[in-house]
């Protein structure tokens, strides 16, 4: 049977003009058992519609790695630098949990699981915006089915090695409950319907494409740094009502009080990337860990009327920062740009994590067990930015 690209089931929020080409469910093909035709033809896929569900799968982790390091063979290890004796910090305060026998496969989800890929019994905390949020939703929003998106991101470390190209997330267990909204408390008034425990997906083209004209100059001249550990120095911080950034309270931990890091570790990235399979731009920013914003001057022969920093700029203040990153990324999260996705036991999503944002959703009580297994795997090479022709066609 030849493989079978439908389009997404899209909720009533979507505006379906901006996912023409967003998410195709892959049929005909078994993930697990795949010849090298299928494997190209996939990853073409991938790098064209950036979330690929496959329905019904049956994988072990031994499966779900190999297949995952088919779609970007030259990568590596974990994607956030768990190697023997040194958990990452993105493990440490996420609550994931590394498969034993499969190190780059990890385990996450919510309540108690016994007897599990080598585990005999351990305790899952789903990801919840009343952890990280300044001001999560009441106890009685949270009863009427209020939630929040929990932080929109990339699955990178953002220091020492390279972005993913691809997270592959399996569910095996999915919890049943009522669907939930998402508040976004930023006074836009902004809500949207979401199923219970969804991911939600935003495409970082959408993102570029949909910004003014002066603001496309921005991203395609700008660069940004990323802080050492990232994820332990932002730790103490608050993240924003919208999951997209961090409050500015001066939280975050010290660059001495980290763990040993060095500057030759530290990345500093385009903030758009090219996609590799189609040669479109996408935005691509962990808002969360950005320490810096570097912006090239205007090319030559460029009309500065209207553009921000003609001159270029070195940005080190961090609220100067973060509300620049801001004003670019917060139209593409709005409701008609987001894709929640309505999990369903033994759904394998593959998505392009140089491609898009996702971010887990959602409130769950202990009894409601969730179990999922997630690979993502270091690049084996930075991302690449905006060509000379490219600055020149957008600046």
């Amino acid at each position: 049977m030849a493989i079978e690209l439908v389009p997404l089931s899209l909720p009533l929020s979507a505006d379906p003009s901006r996912f023409i080409e967003f998410g195709r469910e892959v049929r005909g093909v078994n993930p697990a058992t795949l010849n090298p035709e299928e494997v190209t033809e996939i990853r073409d896929a991938l790098y064209k519609h950036d979330v690929l569900l496959f329905r019904g799968v049956s994988l072990t982790p031994e499966q779900q790695h190999i297949f995952t390091k088919e779609l970007d063979p030259t990568s590596e290890g974990y994607g956030h630098i768990n190697k023997p004796g040194k958990v990452s910090g993105a493990i440490q305060i996420f609550g994931l949990k590394t498969i034993p026998r499969v190190p780059a496969v990890q385990l996450l989800g919510n309540g108690t699981v016994h007897d599990h890929e080598g585990f005999e019994e351990v305790e899952l905390k789903h990801p919840s915006h009343k952890k990280f949020h300044k001001t999560p939703v009441s106890a009685t929003d949270e009863e009427s089915g209020i939630t929040r998106f929990c932080r929109w991101h990339m699955d990178a470390a953002f220091y020492d090695v390279s972005p993913s190209r691809v997270t592959s997330l399996y569910g095996l267990v999915v919890p049943k409950g009522a669907p939930q909204t998402v508040k976004y408390d930023d006074g836009t008034g902004d809500e949207l319907p979401v199923p219970l425990a969804t991911t939600a997906f935003v495409s970082g083209h959408t993102m570029f494409d949909i910004l003014p004209a002066a603001l496309k100059s921005l991203a395609v001249r700008s660069r940004v740094k990323y802080a050492p550990h990232m994820y332990l120095w932002m730790s103490p911080a608050h993240i924003l009502p919208t999951g997209l950034g961090i409050e500015t309270e001066d939280l975050e931990m010290p660059l001495d009080q980290l763990p040993e890091w060095h500057e030759a570790k530290c990345k500093t990235l385009p903030v758009l990337w090219k996609n590799e399979g189609t040669g479109k731009l996408h935005f691509q920013v962990h808002p969360c860990g950005v320490m810096e914003l570097f912006i090239d001057p205007l090319p030559m022969g460029v009309n500065c009327e209207g553009a921000l920093y003609p001159e270029g700029a070195h940005i080190t203040n961090l609220k100067e920062v973060r509300d620049l990153l801001y004003r670019m990324q917060r139209p593409a999260i709005s409701p008609e740009f987001v894709y929640p996705h309505e999990w369903r036991e033994n759904d394998l999503i593959i998505f392009h994590n140089r491609g898009l944002m996702h971010s887990v959703v959602g409130a769950l009580t202990r009894d409601q067990v969730r179990v999922f297994h997630q690979c993502t795997l270091a690049g084996s090479d930075d991302p690449i930015g905006p060509s000379t022709e490219d600055v020149n066609n957008w600046a």
